[in-house]
């Protein structure tokens, strides 16, 4: 399976694992580092068990990714809102 492919997958997962970690009460602040170690842990058992070294720099990138994709989302839905309190 091709790598972005199968690591597409993961990401969305590892946002809704930040967001219930988040609302289990994990503070905010590691939020990026729980993405990253969920990355790690993800990538090498599922994505690439025979090769652990490359399990665990997918998981750092799926992570970093996590962490971007959930923070612009929600930069943009933040800046939608404050859109609408002007208007």
């Amino acid at each position: 399976m091709d790598f972005s492919l199968t690591i597409s997958y993961i990401i969305p997962v590892m946002i809704a694992l930040a967001k219930v970690a988040q609302m289990l009460g994990v503070p905010k602040k590691f939020i990026p580092v729980f993405n990253i170690v969920s990355g790690i842990i993800l990538s090498v058992f599922y994505l690439n068990p025979l090769n652990i070294k490359t399990g665990i720099l997918e998981g750092i990138i799926a992570g970093l990714s996590a962490s971007g994709l959930y923070s612009g989302v929600k930069n943009t839905i933040q800046g939608v809102r404050e859109q609408r309190s002007i208007l």
